[in-house]
């Protein structure tokens, strides 16, 4: 060994005697401390680097869309979801859905239901019906107060019903009389609106009156009896009554003189109104079916139009 290396070795023997080693529980303790260190130090890293983290989200949330934030560390504790469900939004883009259209089209569907017709509460010179020329008497029509109906033992059909009612006198002459002579005959036509099902009631009366009616005595002196009875009628309007008065014939004295004075009466009803035609002769006249029968088609016509 070389003189020199051996006067370091000297050197170092010399200052580690001057050093004394701490005990081995010393060393022990020390070197807990340090880890205990170090693990406190790594706790409070990994805290401020998620607090960091989770203000970093707030703000790019708070900012709209923008990138997609940072995933946290490994190990961070995920939040827990809330228990109550989202409220979800409806997208701008899905329509409503439409009323009244069918699934997979565009064309709407539309449903009308036809409005009923309003029952009239007046009525108008139309409403009734025009002679032809070959029937037309030239006196024109009278529209004035008066009886719609022959006495019936003292029936009123249907008047507690009666919404409105109108009336008139025409006189008519049949087909080829002369054109300058008396009227063949004179119709009382009117025409009664009644409230809603009270046309159909009144028909009904009418029928039971002119039964319960057979027979009564008949104005005039000597005093007379006329006669009524109900025949059958089909094929006007929704629904008709038809029946007859017969008086006897009287000469210039008021006595019988043989045969009856027969006059024709129909009610014609088309919804709730309804029309009568009553004949009532001429000075002693007879009601002539074909004509009676011809002339109240037209009074049914012309109701028919009027209503429409």
């Amino acid at each position: 060994m070389s003189r020199e290396l051996h006067r370091y070795y000297r050197s170092l023997a010399a200052d580690t005697d001057e050093r004394v080693l701490p005990a081995p529980d010393r060393l022990r303790r020390s070197a807990d401390r340090w880890a205990r260190r170090r693990a406190a130090i790594t706790v409070l890293a990994a805290a401020g680097l998620v607090a960091g983290t989770v203000a970093g989200s707030r703000l790019v949330l708070a900012a709209g869309p923008g990138p997609v934030p940072v995933p946290p560390p490994a190990g961070t504790p995920t939040p827990r979801p809330s228990a109550a469900a989202p409220s979800v939004a409806p997208s701008p883009t899905t329509p409503p859905p439409a009323v009244g259209r069918t699934s997979g089209s565009r064309s709407p569907i539309v449903t009308t239901t036809p409005p009923a017709a309003a029952t009239p509460t007046t009525i108008p010179d139309r409403a009734f019906f025009v002679l032809p020329a070959a029937n037309d008497a030239g006196t024109g029509n009278y529209f004035g107060p008066g009886p719609v109906l022959p006495v019936l033992c003292g029936a009123t059909p249907g008047d507690e019903r009666v919404v409105a009612q109108r009336a008139r006198s025409l006189p008519y002459r049949r087909a080829g009389a002369p054109a300058d002579g008396v009227p063949s005959g004179n119709y009382r036509h009117s025409i009664t609106i009644y409230r809603s099902g009270g046309a159909g009631a009144a028909l009904a009366e009418l029928r039971a009156a002119v039964r319960a009616c057979p027979e009564q005595p008949a104005r005039g002196t000597p005093p007379v009896t006329v006669r009524q009875r109900l025949l059958p009628d089909s094929g006007y309007g929704d629904e008709s009554v038809l029946f007859e008065t017969r008086t006897p014939y009287r000469d210039a004295n008021g006595d019988p003189s043989g045969g009856d004075e027969v006059h024709l009466v129909r009610a014609v009803r088309s919804g709730d109104v309804v029309t009568v035609l009553w004949e009532q002769g001429w000075e002693s006249t007879s009601t002539q079916r074909a004509q009676f029968d011809a002339d109240s088609r037209r009074a049914v016509e012309a109701i028919r139009r009027w209503l429409d």
